[in-house]
């Protein structure tokens, strides 16, 4: 006998079915919401989908409501879900928004659900925040009968058991977060639990209770939240808007298969929208394309000009992460400048490609390439598939640290940004450089500043750490914040200040409104004086042809130097001279040999110039290297190179990927 998980019971046949009619035969699991709800038990773990209002089940949330206010049960839920479930106002998981209803909750946003939010603040509710990839993989460990969730994600943030472990409220004691080592590393272990009633949502149900999500903009963590409450002997409830003949969906469209649901429900049209923002939107499903003329172009303000710096940090065929808000423009200026072929942008509920949405249709995108599950895209994030993130910057501080989940008794949550940030290989966060009625102009292509405001985002010491400075720098990750009219880079000695917009003034415009004075060596550099005009900015010519001088750069901290031949051709013999000559020029002023790593991503090289090629990266490996190491993820081109170099009797140390680069170098100059 299959043994139920501590705390979860043991299950029986629905009250409503108990009997049997030919009637109920017929319909299968076809019930009311009012006969599905009444399976939620006192003290039950409730998971629910969704995203914004994507996949969320509305109606099951209105009938809930319902009939707590009317019968007074069921109570004292615990309340578990992922990513943000609501409208910022009354729908989605503000419905459950009533004391005695909830008695806790594990969010991973709380931004759009302001009548939990109030519960937590006002001490009513046990109430954590944990990382929204956290969530959706601790339901996926709960269907497995695992006991933890582990993973890096969170350390050093306000999730780390040392500066909280995800609790939000004093009434929140018990710990559900440990810091726990393997093999010299530290990790993070999540406490999961069984998961008594799922409410999900699907498009189309058989009366076997077999799930389609032809009309959803998105699949999310649907069936590990079945498959966990299934697991854990609960019971699944599904909305959806038809029903279907048994056996007449196509098995390769059904995402939650009958075998885990108990009880589904038809909804009414008003409470089954695609999103918050739409009743329908056909692109969202993936039905027709959208012609990207059709995107909007950008005013020239404030945005448009922290849009338009981050764009510069695009690169070609990069995988993208774009946050809600601010980070929303990036996507339209690499529209403007024709550049979106050239890289994929994705979305953390399971989006790669297309454009995603803003607003209250946040999350889902138009022309796709690919949809996943949420679990399997924070996976591909939280194992660094991403090359660049762009997020939003609310608070900052002297080490880096940033704030987007806490400001006093106002609880936005984390969502999925610390998984983002955590490990995108480059994160560049974008924002205002005050809040509050921040207005300006750009006259002559330079910034002025017409109201500063009221706020300061540059703070001596950020309330909670959503992101971690120390810990970025720690790990050598690359991270920009960008506002209108600076540019900061984390170094190891805080954030450093490395570029301002023409017409600002440093000491009256940037340090007066900051409480601390930030890292500058010499004179910081302009800002391209292109952001600033009306023009379009040419970056399609400057992403596909990038000069061969700004390829190199040097660590002086660390004593690493860097080459990126990513999409570079040796074509000639005089481009064997060019890096020969830009490599010595830079290295020999340092009197002192350099660690060195190479990217080969791309790269590519005419057979006849091998032999040249090699013979003068050998000479610079023997004059100006302590050690050097080099990646591609192109198996052809690491096995040519490799033994073209062993050849010369140089140690190829040629790897996959930057990250297993970076790790011989430091394991060669340790």
């Amino acid at each position: 006998m299959k043994k139920i998980p501590e705390g979860a019971r043991a299950k029986g046949h629905h009250p409503m079915l108990s009997g049997m009619s030919p009637d109920r035969v017929k319909r299968g699991k076809i019930v009311s919401a009012q006969e599905a709800l009444q399976l939620i038990q006192d003290n039950d773990t409730v998971a629910t989908g969704g995203f914004v209002g994507i996949g969320f089940p509305e109606q099951l949330a209105v009938e809930l409501e319902k009939y707590f206010l009317e019968t007074g049960s069921p109570k004292n839920l615990t309340l578990m879900y992922a990513a943000g479930q609501g409208d910022g106002k009354e729908r989605g998981l503000n419905h459950l928004g009533h004391e005695g209803l909830v008695k806790r909750v594990i969010g991973g946003h709380w931004g759009l659900v302001p009548k939990l939010q109030k519960l937590a603040i006002d001490n009513k509710i046990e109430a954590y925040n944990l990382p929204q990839g956290v969530i959706s993989h601790m339901f996926r460990d709960i269907a497995a009968g695992k006991p933890r969730t582990l993973t890096t994600v969170g350390l050093e943030t306000f999730v780390d058991p040392k500066n909280g472990g995800g609790k939000i409220n004093t009434a929140t004691t018990k710990d559900i977060v440990e810091r726990i080592q393997f093999d010299g590393n530290d990790y993070l272990a999540y406490k999961t639990r069984p998961v008594q009633v799922a409410l999900l949502r699907g498009t189309t149900a058989d009366t076997d209770g077999n799930i389609t999500m032809e009309k959803e903009a998105l699949v999310l963590e649907a069936l590990a939240i079945a498959t966990a409450a299934r697991n854990s002997g609960g019971y699944v409830i599904v909305q959806v808007e038809r029903i279907a003949e048994k056996g007449s969906l196509n098995a390769r469209q059904v995402k939650i298969p009958g075998i885990l649901v108990d009880c589904v429900v038809v909804s009414r049209p008003e409470y089954h929208w695609q999103t918050f923002a739409q009743q329908y939107n056909p692109a969202f499903s993936s039905e027709v394309k959208v012609p990207v003329q059709s995107l909007e172009a950008m005013a020239m303000d404030e945005r448009k000009i922290i849009a338009r710096r981050a764009a510069m940090e695009l690169t070609p065929n990069s995988v993208v992460n774009l946050g809600i808000g601010m980070p929303e423009g990036v996507a339209n200026v690499a529209n403007e400048e024709k550049i979106l072929d050239l890289m994929t942008l994705t979305a953390e509920p399971g989006v790669i490609g297309g454009i995603p949405a803003g607003g209250l249709n946040f999350g889902a995108a138009v022309n796709t390439e690919a949809l996943i599950n949420q679990p399997s895209q924070f996976d591909f994030y939280d194992g660094g598939g991403l090359d660049i993130a762009f997020l939003g910057l609310a608070q900052s501080d002297r080490f880096g640290n940033l704030n987007v989940s806490k400001f006093g008794t106002r609880l936005a949550g984390a969502g999925g940004f610390i998984n983002i940030s955590q490990n995108a290989k480059k994160v560049v966060f974008v924002g205002t450089f005050t809040a509050g009625g921040l207005s300006v102009a750009v006259k002559d292509n330079a910034l002025k500043i017409l109201t500063e405001g009221k706020f300061r985002k540059f703070l001596d010491q950020v309330e909670h750490v959503t992101f971690s400075g120390k810990y970025a720098a720690k790990k050598r990750q690359e991270v920009l914040y960008i506002t209108e009219r600076c540019v900061f880079s984390l170094t190891r000695n805080g954030m450093e200040l490395i570029e301002v917009a023409p017409g600002i003034d440093i000491q009256k415009d940037i340090l007066a409104h900051m409480d601390f004075t930030p890292v500058i060596i010499g004179e910081p550099a302009v800002m391209d004086a292109r952001i600033f005009a009306d023009s379009p900015m040419g970056l399609k010519e400057d992403l596909l042809v990038r000069p061969l001088t700004e390829r190199f750069s040097y660590d002086a901290e660390e004593n690493i130097f860097f080459i990126d031949f990513e999409g570079f051709e040796v074509k000639s013999h005089q481009d064997i001279v060019d890096i020969e000559s830009i490599v010595s020029d830079r290295l020999r002023p340092l009197n002192k040999k350099v660690y060195t790593i190479v990217n080969y991503d791309n790269f590519t090289i005419y057979p006849e110039l091998m032999d040249d090629y090699v013979d003068m990266v050998q000479f610079l490996v023997n004059t100006f290297y302590s050690g050097v190491t080099r990646y591609t993820t192109n198996a052809f081109y690491r096995m040519k190179l490799k033994d073209a170099l062993q050849r010369r009797n140089i140690d190829p140390q040629i790897y996959e990927s930057s990250k297993e680069a970076g790790k011989a170098l430091k394991d060669l100059s340790s």
